[in-house]
Protein backbone atom coordinates (compact mmCIF):
# COMPACT_ATOMS: atom_id res chain seq x y z
CA UNK A 1 0.00 0.00 0.00
CA UNK A 2 1.10 3.38 -0.74
CA UNK A 3 0.02 6.82 0.81
CA UNK A 4 0.64 10.28 -0.69
CA UNK A 5 -0.05 13.19 2.11
CA UNK A 6 -0.33 16.00 0.65
CA UNK A 7 0.69 20.07 2.56
CA UNK A 8 0.72 22.33 -0.14
CA UNK A 9 -0.27 25.17 2.53
CA UNK A 10 2.18 27.01 5.21
CA UNK A 11 5.19 25.41 6.25
CA UNK A 12 3.80 25.83 9.61
CA UNK A 13 1.10 23.57 8.61
CA UNK A 14 3.32 20.67 7.38
CA UNK A 15 4.80 20.94 10.73
CA UNK A 16 1.21 20.86 12.09
CA UNK A 17 0.99 17.58 9.75
CA UNK A 18 3.39 15.65 11.22
CA UNK A 19 1.72 13.91 14.68
CA UNK A 20 -0.88 12.90 11.58
CA UNK A 21 1.95 11.18 9.98
CA UNK A 22 3.04 9.34 12.70
CA UNK A 23 -0.78 8.36 13.65
CA UNK A 24 -0.59 6.79 9.52
CA UNK A 25 3.04 5.00 10.42
CA UNK A 26 1.65 3.57 14.14
CA UNK A 27 -1.23 2.50 12.25
CA UNK A 28 0.07 1.06 8.94
CA UNK A 29 4.03 0.04 9.62
CA UNK A 30 4.63 -1.27 6.69
CA UNK A 31 3.47 1.03 3.77
CA UNK A 32 5.38 3.64 1.91
CA UNK A 33 4.22 7.14 3.28
CA UNK A 34 5.16 9.78 0.66
CA UNK A 35 4.28 13.49 0.74
CA UNK A 36 3.76 16.37 -1.37
CA UNK A 37 4.79 19.72 -0.30
CA UNK A 38 4.82 23.08 -1.59
CA UNK A 39 7.97 25.10 0.55
CA UNK A 40 11.53 24.24 0.14
CA UNK A 41 10.84 24.74 4.03
CA UNK A 42 8.51 22.26 4.50
CA UNK A 43 10.82 19.59 3.05
CA UNK A 44 13.63 20.53 4.98
CA UNK A 45 11.34 19.27 8.27
CA UNK A 46 10.33 16.57 6.86
CA UNK A 47 13.08 14.72 4.69
CA UNK A 48 14.66 13.62 8.15
CA UNK A 49 11.45 12.55 9.18
CA UNK A 50 11.59 8.67 9.30
CA UNK A 51 7.94 8.33 9.20
CA UNK A 52 8.41 9.36 5.52
CA UNK A 53 10.02 7.59 2.93
CA UNK A 54 9.60 10.43 0.51
CA UNK A 55 9.11 14.39 0.53
CA UNK A 56 8.11 15.97 -3.11
CA UNK A 57 8.45 19.59 -3.14
CA UNK A 58 7.06 21.88 -6.11
CA UNK A 59 5.96 25.64 -5.71
CA UNK A 60 2.99 24.79 -8.15
CA UNK A 61 1.93 28.51 -7.96
CA UNK A 62 5.23 29.36 -9.46
CA UNK A 63 6.73 26.68 -11.69
CA UNK A 64 5.91 26.20 -15.31
CA UNK A 65 3.40 24.10 -16.77
CA UNK A 66 6.05 21.49 -17.95
CA UNK A 67 7.47 20.80 -14.41
CA UNK A 68 3.94 20.50 -13.18
CA UNK A 69 3.02 18.03 -15.84
CA UNK A 70 6.44 16.03 -15.27
CA UNK A 71 5.68 16.15 -11.34
CA UNK A 72 2.23 14.54 -11.26
CA UNK A 73 3.35 11.93 -14.18
CA UNK A 74 6.01 10.86 -11.60
CA UNK A 75 3.17 10.82 -8.69
CA UNK A 76 0.45 8.84 -11.23
CA UNK A 77 3.43 6.34 -11.96
CA UNK A 78 3.13 5.55 -8.00
CA UNK A 79 0.02 4.50 -7.95
CA UNK A 80 -1.04 5.62 -4.86
CA UNK A 81 -3.87 3.25 -2.99
CA UNK A 82 -4.53 6.59 -0.98
CA UNK A 83 -3.99 10.52 -0.69
CA UNK A 84 -4.99 13.05 2.13
CA UNK A 85 -5.00 16.67 2.22
CA UNK A 86 -3.93 17.21 5.73
CA UNK A 87 -5.96 20.56 7.09
CA UNK A 88 -6.04 23.03 6.58
CA UNK A 89 -5.78 23.11 2.57
CA UNK A 90 -9.01 25.62 1.37
CA UNK A 91 -7.75 26.69 -1.93
CA UNK A 92 -9.13 24.16 -4.91
CA UNK A 93 -6.20 24.02 -6.41
CA UNK A 94 -5.12 21.83 -3.74
CA UNK A 95 -7.44 19.14 -4.44
CA UNK A 96 -6.64 19.41 -8.11
CA UNK A 97 -3.58 18.25 -7.20
CA UNK A 98 -4.63 15.36 -5.13
CA UNK A 99 -6.77 14.43 -8.75
CA UNK A 100 -3.91 14.91 -10.50
CA UNK A 101 -1.90 12.54 -8.24
CA UNK A 102 -4.42 9.86 -9.07
CA UNK A 103 -4.79 7.95 -5.86
CA UNK A 104 -7.81 5.66 -5.59
CA UNK A 105 -9.12 6.97 -2.76
CA UNK A 106 -8.82 11.21 -2.15
CA UNK A 107 -9.73 12.50 1.33
CA UNK A 108 -9.99 16.28 2.30
CA UNK A 109 -11.74 18.57 4.91
CA UNK A 110 -14.81 20.82 3.28
CA UNK A 111 -14.09 24.27 3.49
CA UNK A 112 -15.77 27.72 2.57
CA UNK A 113 -17.17 27.83 -1.22
CA UNK A 114 -16.63 23.91 -1.45
CA UNK A 115 -19.00 23.20 -4.73
CA UNK A 116 -19.88 20.03 -7.10
CA UNK A 117 -16.61 20.27 -8.23
CA UNK A 118 -14.52 20.19 -5.20
CA UNK A 119 -16.63 16.83 -4.48
CA UNK A 120 -15.57 15.35 -8.04
CA UNK A 121 -12.05 15.74 -7.49
CA UNK A 122 -11.90 13.98 -4.40
CA UNK A 123 -13.74 10.56 -3.26
CA UNK A 124 -14.59 11.45 0.74
CA UNK A 125 -15.02 14.75 2.72
CA UNK A 126 -15.34 15.60 6.29
CA UNK A 127 -16.19 18.50 8.04
CA UNK A 128 -13.72 20.82 9.28
CA UNK A 129 -13.89 22.65 12.68
CA UNK A 130 -12.72 26.10 14.10
CA UNK A 131 -13.07 25.25 17.49
CA UNK A 132 -10.54 22.44 17.81
CA UNK A 133 -6.67 22.58 16.51
CA UNK A 134 -5.86 21.24 12.79
CA UNK A 135 -3.85 18.51 14.34
CA UNK A 136 -6.79 17.22 15.84
CA UNK A 137 -9.03 18.13 12.48
CA UNK A 138 -5.88 15.78 11.12
CA UNK A 139 -7.01 13.06 13.31
CA UNK A 140 -10.43 12.55 12.21
CA UNK A 141 -9.51 11.50 9.32
CA UNK A 142 -8.15 8.36 10.82
CA UNK A 143 -11.53 6.47 11.19
CA UNK A 144 -12.47 7.07 7.39
CA UNK A 145 -9.46 4.80 6.26
CA UNK A 146 -9.75 2.17 8.67
CA UNK A 147 -7.32 3.20 11.31
CA UNK A 148 -7.44 4.93 15.35
CA UNK A 149 -6.26 6.97 17.22
CA UNK A 150 -2.83 5.68 18.32
CA UNK A 151 -1.06 8.61 20.07
CA UNK A 152 -2.08 9.44 23.68
CA UNK A 153 -0.63 13.08 23.15
CA UNK A 154 0.62 13.76 19.86
CA UNK A 155 3.10 16.60 18.98
CA UNK A 156 4.80 17.98 15.85
CA UNK A 157 7.86 16.42 15.88
CA UNK A 158 10.89 18.39 13.86
CA UNK A 159 13.84 15.82 13.72
CA UNK A 160 17.43 17.63 13.73
CA UNK A 161 20.57 15.87 12.55
CA UNK A 162 23.72 16.53 14.43
CA UNK A 163 25.38 18.88 12.35
CA UNK A 164 22.53 21.09 12.57
CA UNK A 165 23.36 21.18 16.29
CA UNK A 166 26.81 21.28 16.09
CA UNK A 167 26.50 24.44 13.88
CA UNK A 168 23.78 25.84 16.27
CA UNK A 169 26.68 25.57 18.92
CA UNK A 170 29.18 27.00 16.90
CA UNK A 171 27.28 30.03 16.24
CA UNK A 172 26.41 30.88 19.81
CA UNK A 173 30.37 30.39 20.54
CA UNK A 174 30.88 32.77 17.40
CA UNK A 175 29.10 35.54 18.92
CA UNK A 176 29.96 35.12 22.22
CA UNK A 177 26.48 33.91 23.07
CA UNK A 178 26.33 30.54 24.88
CA UNK A 179 25.08 30.73 28.11
CA UNK A 180 23.14 33.82 27.41
CA UNK A 181 20.05 34.55 27.86
CA UNK A 182 18.87 34.73 24.55
CA UNK A 183 15.26 36.16 23.30
CA UNK A 184 14.41 34.73 19.55
CA UNK A 185 12.50 37.31 17.51
CA UNK A 186 10.36 36.60 14.05
CA UNK A 187 9.37 39.82 12.51
CA UNK A 188 8.05 38.56 9.87
CA UNK A 189 4.80 36.65 8.83
CA UNK A 190 3.41 34.17 5.62
CA UNK A 191 4.58 36.59 2.00
CA UNK A 192 1.34 34.54 0.68
CA UNK A 193 -2.13 36.85 0.16
CA UNK A 194 -2.02 39.53 1.67
CA UNK A 195 -0.45 37.62 4.88
CA UNK A 196 2.59 40.33 4.97
CA UNK A 197 -0.92 42.47 6.68
CA UNK A 198 -0.84 40.56 9.83
CA UNK A 199 2.54 41.57 10.81
CA UNK A 200 3.11 43.56 13.86
CA UNK A 201 4.48 47.36 12.45
CA UNK A 202 7.77 47.12 11.81
CA UNK A 203 9.09 49.77 13.75
CA UNK A 204 7.29 48.65 16.83
CA UNK A 205 9.94 45.81 16.52
CA UNK A 206 12.90 48.10 16.52
CA UNK A 207 11.56 50.29 19.23
CA UNK A 208 10.79 47.40 21.17
CA UNK A 209 14.33 45.75 20.90
CA UNK A 210 15.61 49.13 21.44
CA UNK A 211 14.40 49.65 24.82
CA UNK A 212 15.40 46.14 25.77
CA UNK A 213 19.39 46.92 24.66
CA UNK A 214 18.48 49.80 27.22
CA UNK A 215 16.91 48.24 29.84
CA UNK A 216 17.77 44.47 30.05
CA UNK A 217 21.51 44.20 28.79
CA UNK A 218 21.40 40.98 30.41
CA UNK A 219 19.23 39.59 27.31
CA UNK A 220 20.53 39.21 23.65
CA UNK A 221 18.07 39.53 21.05
CA UNK A 222 18.10 36.99 18.22
CA UNK A 223 16.28 38.23 14.95
CA UNK A 224 15.15 35.24 13.17
CA UNK A 225 14.05 35.91 9.48
CA UNK A 226 14.31 34.18 6.46
CA UNK A 227 14.24 35.59 2.69
CA UNK A 228 10.98 37.31 3.32
CA UNK A 229 12.82 39.23 5.93
CA UNK A 230 15.86 40.26 4.35
CA UNK A 231 14.92 44.01 3.88
CA UNK A 232 13.14 44.15 7.40
CA UNK A 233 16.04 42.82 9.89
CA UNK A 234 18.23 45.68 9.12
CA UNK A 235 15.67 48.24 10.08
CA UNK A 236 15.67 46.49 13.43
CA UNK A 237 19.16 46.33 13.28
CA UNK A 238 19.60 49.95 12.49
CA UNK A 239 18.32 51.23 16.00
CA UNK A 240 20.00 48.68 18.12
CA UNK A 241 22.78 47.63 20.38
CA UNK A 242 24.78 45.47 18.15
CA UNK A 243 26.60 44.24 20.97
CA UNK A 244 23.18 42.58 22.24
CA UNK A 245 21.45 41.92 19.26
CA UNK A 246 22.66 39.74 16.68
CA UNK A 247 20.78 38.77 13.29
CA UNK A 248 20.59 34.74 12.33
CA UNK A 249 21.52 33.84 8.76
CA UNK A 250 21.43 30.14 8.69
CA UNK A 251 20.97 28.39 5.41
CA UNK A 252 17.82 26.30 6.08
CA UNK A 253 14.72 25.53 8.28
CA UNK A 254 16.85 22.72 10.47
CA UNK A 255 19.30 25.36 11.50
CA UNK A 256 16.92 27.44 12.22
CA UNK A 257 15.03 25.26 14.36
CA UNK A 258 18.48 24.15 16.60
CA UNK A 259 19.14 27.60 17.32
CA UNK A 260 15.75 28.20 18.70
CA UNK A 261 15.78 25.88 20.75
CA UNK A 262 18.57 27.29 22.51
CA UNK A 263 16.23 30.28 23.23
CA UNK A 264 14.81 31.21 26.84
CA UNK A 265 12.08 33.03 25.21
CA UNK A 266 10.87 33.41 21.50
CA UNK A 267 8.31 35.84 19.94
CA UNK A 268 6.63 36.82 17.08
CA UNK A 269 2.86 36.61 15.73
CA UNK A 270 1.28 33.33 14.00
CA UNK A 271 3.84 31.87 11.64
CA UNK A 272 6.09 28.96 11.18
CA UNK A 273 8.42 30.01 13.59
CA UNK A 274 5.84 29.91 16.51
CA UNK A 275 5.05 26.64 15.28
CA UNK A 276 9.17 25.49 15.62
CA UNK A 277 9.41 27.43 18.60
CA UNK A 278 6.46 25.11 20.20
CA UNK A 279 7.96 22.16 18.53
CA UNK A 280 11.45 22.63 19.83
CA UNK A 281 9.65 23.59 23.20
CA UNK A 282 11.20 26.64 23.74
CA UNK A 283 10.51 28.19 27.58
CA UNK A 284 8.55 31.46 27.72
CA UNK A 285 7.20 31.39 24.20
CA UNK A 286 5.02 34.70 23.44
CA UNK A 287 2.53 34.90 20.41
CA UNK A 288 1.44 38.80 19.29
CA UNK A 289 -2.19 38.32 18.31
CA UNK A 290 -3.18 38.70 14.93
CA UNK A 291 -6.35 38.09 12.91
CA UNK A 292 -5.49 35.36 11.66
CA UNK A 293 -4.40 33.26 15.43
CA UNK A 294 -7.67 30.63 16.24
CA UNK A 295 -8.00 27.61 18.01
CA UNK A 296 -6.97 25.66 14.42
CA UNK A 297 -3.31 26.97 14.54
CA UNK A 298 -2.22 27.73 18.06
CA UNK A 299 0.92 26.74 19.42
CA UNK A 300 0.25 23.18 20.06
CA UNK A 301 1.43 21.13 23.13
CA UNK A 302 3.35 23.91 24.52
CA UNK A 303 2.35 26.63 27.05
CA UNK A 304 2.42 30.15 26.11
CA UNK A 305 1.86 33.75 26.84
CA UNK A 306 -0.98 35.82 24.48
CA UNK A 307 -0.30 39.17 23.84
CA UNK A 308 -4.61 40.22 23.50
CA UNK A 309 -5.07 42.49 20.11
CA UNK A 310 -7.63 44.86 21.45
CA UNK A 311 -8.77 45.20 17.49
CA UNK A 312 -9.81 41.95 17.05
CA UNK A 313 -11.49 41.62 20.40
CA UNK A 314 -12.52 37.93 19.80
CA UNK A 315 -13.78 37.96 16.10
CA UNK A 316 -10.40 36.26 14.71
CA UNK A 317 -13.13 34.30 12.58
CA UNK A 318 -14.58 37.16 10.99
CA UNK A 319 -10.96 38.61 9.57
CA UNK A 320 -10.11 34.80 7.76
CA UNK A 321 -11.08 31.31 7.22
CA UNK A 322 -9.53 28.96 4.97
CA UNK A 323 -11.57 29.48 2.64
CA UNK A 324 -8.56 30.02 0.09
CA UNK A 325 -9.35 34.10 0.44
CA UNK A 326 -7.52 37.02 1.96
CA UNK A 327 -7.66 38.19 5.25
CA UNK A 328 -10.58 40.54 5.28
CA UNK A 329 -10.48 43.98 5.84
CA UNK A 330 -8.27 47.09 3.87
CA UNK A 331 -5.24 47.42 3.98
CA UNK A 332 -5.81 50.33 6.01
CA UNK A 333 -7.92 48.16 8.73
CA UNK A 334 -5.47 45.55 8.85
CA UNK A 335 -2.15 47.97 9.68
CA UNK A 336 -4.34 49.87 12.21
CA UNK A 337 -5.24 46.33 13.71
CA UNK A 338 -1.62 45.29 14.35
CA UNK A 339 -0.70 48.57 15.51
CA UNK A 340 -3.50 48.68 18.43
CA UNK A 341 -0.81 46.12 19.98
CA UNK A 342 1.72 48.83 21.22
CA UNK A 343 5.15 48.52 22.32
CA UNK A 344 4.88 48.64 26.11
CA UNK A 345 2.16 45.83 25.64
CA UNK A 346 4.52 43.87 24.56
CA UNK A 347 7.66 44.72 27.04
CA UNK A 348 5.74 44.38 30.09
CA UNK A 349 4.92 40.60 28.63
CA UNK A 350 8.25 40.10 27.84
CA UNK A 351 10.07 41.57 30.80
CA UNK A 352 7.32 39.76 32.87
CA UNK A 353 8.24 36.82 31.93
CA UNK A 354 12.23 36.59 31.83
Amino acid sequence: MKILVISLAGIGDTLIATPFIRELRENFPDVTIDALVRWPGAKDLLEHNPNVNRVFQKDLMTCGLLEVLRLFRLLRREHYQLSINTHPQGPRLYRVAAWLAGADVRISHEYERFTWLDRLLITGTLPQDYSRHSIENNSDVLPLIGAKKKLASPEMEFFLESGDERLADDFLAKHKLSGQNLLGIHVGSGGTKNLRLKRWPLKNYAGLVRRLNQKRPDLRILLFGGPEEINDQPVVLAQANHDLTVEVKTQNLRQTAALMKRCSAFLSVDTVLMHVAAAMKVPNQIVIEAPTLNPTNLPYGHPFTLVKNPAVAGRNLDYYRYDGGDIKGTREELLACMASITIENVYDTVTRLI
